[in-house]
């Protein structure tokens, strides 16, 4: 029996089953037809939270960020291109604390941007401040190595 994982879709957040050796390839929502693996972050707001960062088997990257905050700007094209490195083993996020206070409750966020990263709801590890690529994929790949 192949070993599949539950990806939530970057359109519709329907859990689709992808099996482990395709996780490379890409593939399909099996509900609106949309690319699972688009190397874009994915807005999450509360609604759309469960399926992403708990319902998901893939690591949830998260950038908590507000569209005042100047480092959250200068974060947010390296972020952008972290998922373009990083997809399809982890799924990067961004969460509005401004539009999504409850979420920014629920993890403490004191200081933006801040970024959690998150398996199966269960924080793993997580930053504060802006940082450049490399520094980024390389903290990634240690917490998840360690995970």
């Amino acid at each position: 029996m192949t070993e599949s994982l539950h990806v939530a879709c970057p359109a519709c957040d329907t859990i689709n089953r992808m099996p482990v050796s395709r996780l490379g390839q890409p593939g399909k929502c099996g509900k609106c037809g949309s690319a699972l693996f688009q190397g874009h972050p994915v807005a999450l707001d509360s609604r759309r939270f469960a399926a992403h960062a708990e319902r998901s088997d893939l690591p949830v990257l998260i950038d908590f960020w507000a569209a005042w905050c100047g480092p959250c700007r200068m974060m947010a094209p390296v972020f952008e291109q972290a998922a373009g490195r990083l997809e399809p083993h982890v799924r990067l996020a961004k969460v509005d604390t401004e539009a999504a206070p409850d979420l920014a409750a629920r993890f403490g966020i004191s200081s933006i941007p801040s970024l959690v990263l998150v398996h199966r709801g269960r924080e793993i590890a997580r930053t504060a401040g802006a940082m450049p690529l490399p520094s980024l994929l390389a903290w990634v790949r240690q917490h998840l190595a360690m995970a």
